[in-house]
């Protein structure tokens, strides 16, 4: 083998030994890129319902320990109204440079179909970046109802001389009451609308109101205390805070399925890397012991994943919520 056949396989080797490294350096670069982006000034973090209830409640212990990895304070703004669209709007129409974004819940999906919104579809100018926590919703009474059971409520509700009610405060509920009223043959259901989690609860305390489908967040602390009874919990297994309390299905309910997700949506167009970099440090924050605690005591559990899985979640509620919508049509 001459020396020109050798000096051939070293260049060959050379070049292929440079082209490795600096696919290798891109790379790295990328992934310093994507895991290394912080906010330059204070962020938004827009919960587009009043306080107190399970949005609020994550959005608050998610913000202070995000405010202490990004050395920028992060604020929680309540803009409710309107179904939630006012807040998500000015989230919708900010700057996508992940200094403003949004804490989002199943909700957010019917919009679409709410008469008097125009068929705006928030989703359309949002980018879904992930879920911070998910929580199966509860069906909630109150104490005052003489049943045990969802099965005893139905009976007591198809007895009654006077009208069963049931509370929504936003429009999930509103579906899952038309569904209950139909396909548990209460015809004579009364639904009222509130504009909060905080009026509902009060309310079912003095039995104004006897019922609602809600997050277990609101709930949770007056069924310990034995003002609220939880008949159900609605996810496919038996929430962690309440192992005492049968799903829907175990209940004998089991269409009435609903998981919420809390999940955080940026403007359209936000680049890849801060997206990214949010995930990143949201996956830290949900280590912290005191977010831990805070999201245990609304009966949730921590789930931070990827935009991309985050997606597959809500095209796969908004379908299913779709199907509902169109047996159940908003008024």
């Amino acid at each position: 083998m001459n020396i020109t056949h050798y000096r051939r396989r070293f260049r060959a080797a050379f070049a292929l030994a440079g082209t490795l490294l600096a696919a290798s350096m891109a790379h790295v670069a990328h992934a310093q890129a994507t895991s290394s982006w912080k906010p330059n000034r204070p962020v938004s973090l827009v919960v587009p319902y009043t306080p107190g209830g399970g949005t609020d409640a994550t959005a608050r212990a998610v913000a202070r320990r995000l405010g202490e990895l990004w050395g920028q304070p992060v604020v929680v703004e309540n803009m409710p109204g309107a179904d939630g669209l006012i807040g998500t709007r000015r989230v919708m129409e900010a700057k996508p440079d992940g200094h403003t974004l949004l804490l989002q819940v199943p909700s957010i999906l019917v919009t679409k179909h709410v008469p008097g919104l125009k068929g705006v579809d928030p989703l359309a100018r949002l980018a879904p970046v992930t879920a911070v926590s998910v929580s199966p919703a509860a069906i909630v009474a109150s104490a005052k109802v003489p049943a045990k059971t969802l099965g005893e409520f139905v009976s007591y509700c198809r007895a009654a001389t006077t009208p069963c009610s049931l509370a929504s405060g936003e429009n999930l509920a509103r579906i899952s009451a038309k569904q209950l009223a139909a396909e548990a043959d209460i015809p004579n259901l009364i639904v009222v609308n509130y504009k909060g989690t905080g009026a509902i609860v009060t309310d079912m305390i003095a039995n104004n109101v006897n019922m609602a489908f809600t997050g277990i967040t609101a709930a949770l602390p007056h069924y310990k205390a034995g003002t609220l009874k939880i008949f159900a919990t609605q996810g496919k297994k038996r929430a962690a805070a309440l192992p005492e309390v049968p799903t829907s299905a175990e209940a004998g309910f089991p269409q009435f399925q609903s998981v919420t997700w809390y999940g955080v949506f940026a403007p359209q167009g936000t680049p890849a890397n801060v997206t990214q970099g949010i995930v990143s440090a949201l996956r830290e924050a949900v280590k912290d012991p005191e977010v831990q605690k805070t999201i245990a005591a609304a009966g949730a559990e921590p789930l931070v994943n990827s935009p991309t899985e985050f997606s597959a979640q809500i095209r796969e509620d908004g379908q299913r919520l779709d199907a509902l919508v169109k047996l159940y049509p908003l008024e």
